[in-house]
């Protein structure tokens, strides 16, 4: 059997062409549904020996159907998408792309914080109605950012901060106070940058919301928060209240609550629309990050199937 299943969207879309890579080492490809149509899937799956896979969840019930899958590379980096559980006990090897995003997501982090500071998409909008009224924002350098997650994307993104003048605050459980100190920042906790921060930054894991309505009880007067990670990490109604009150200049994301339904959001508010920007998932959505994200997938897949061991193992 040679059969590669990708369920990725982006995977081989970039300046490499991956599929001929895998083509050439002998394997057939073949792309279904990303969000795991199962029908599908019962066709596909039991001739398959590799899966490049999304962030669909994988579940028990999924791998029932692929008895003679031996990896599944996620194309990207979480992979809580995963039954890692019921893969390692039928001898399925999960990877991950550790890192391959995470220059790109900062970037774009950059650009949705000056783009709040300074209303850049507001006043490009009014300009294309023939309206020239001057917005006045606020400048960075100076500023105090709150970067909350110091992992890969939150530590290149300090740097990034820092070169353009900021004083960094960085709160992480998980980081000992002196390595962030030997990196030349301030370690705090989440309460005094919410109580400090001009600009805060969301780069932690996990889905429980940091910015909530407390947040705002003792958050520093015309804030900016920048949430390029998880959209669980804010209460979007309180974000909404605070945007509404004037205590919170402005909220933008790379993700929303309940997207498909993103309508119905409180930050969709039309009233708060000058305040609230929102893209739609463009954190990883480079070619360099695309084309890196892709090969390393391509290489975990070619070494197991070569009887290798993978090079970012998960489980």
């Amino acid at each position: 059997m040679t059969k590669i299943v990708i369920s990725s969207r982006s995977f081989s879309s970039g300046s490499l062409d991956l599929l001929a890579k895998l083509s050439t080492a002998g394997f057939t490809t073949k792309f279904v549904d990303s969000k795991h149509d199962l029908t599908e899937l019962a066709q596909e799956l039991p001739g398959a020996v590799a899966w490049i896979a999304g962030t669909s969840k994988i579940t028990s019930e999924i791998l029932n159907l692929a008895p003679n899958l031996k990896i599944i590379a996620r194309y990207g980096v979480g992979f809580e998408s995963v039954d890692l559980t019921e893969a390692k006990a039928r001898g399925i090897i999960v990877t991950n792309t550790p890192g391959a995003n995470s220059l790109a997501v900062a970037e774009l982090t950059i650009g949705l914080t000056l783009n709040a500071l300074r209303a850049i998409s507001t006043s490009a909008s009014q300009v294309r109605s023939s309206d020239w009224s001057v917005i006045r924002g606020n400048q960075l350098e100076g500023s105090i950012v709150g970067i909350i997650g110091f992992g890969r994307i939150g530590r290149i993104l300090a740097a990034k901060f820092h070169a353009l003048g900021c004083e960094l605050w960085i709160s992480d459980p998980f980081v000992d106070a002196n390595e962030i100190k030997a990196a030349g920042y301030l370690a705090k906790s989440v309460s005094e940058i919410a109580a400090n921060a001009n600009v805060v930054s969301l780069n932690a894991p996990g889905d429980g919301a940091i910015v909530d309505k407390n947040w705002f009880t003792n958050s520093r007067m015309g804030q900016v928060i920048i949430n390029s990670a998880r959209a669980e990490l804010v209460d979007e109604s309180a974000v909404a209240e605070a945007l509404k009150s004037g205590k919170l200049f402005a909220y933008a994301a790379d993700t929303l609550q309940g997207e498909k339904n993103s309508s119905s959001s409180p930050l969709m508010a039309a009233d708060i629309a000058n305040k609230v920007t929102i893209t739609a998932h463009l954190g990883a959505q480079t070619v360099a990050a695309i084309d890196l994200m892709g090969n390393m997938a391509t290489e975990n897949v070619l070494a197991v199937l070569a009887g290798k061991a993978p090079i970012n193992p998960v489980n």
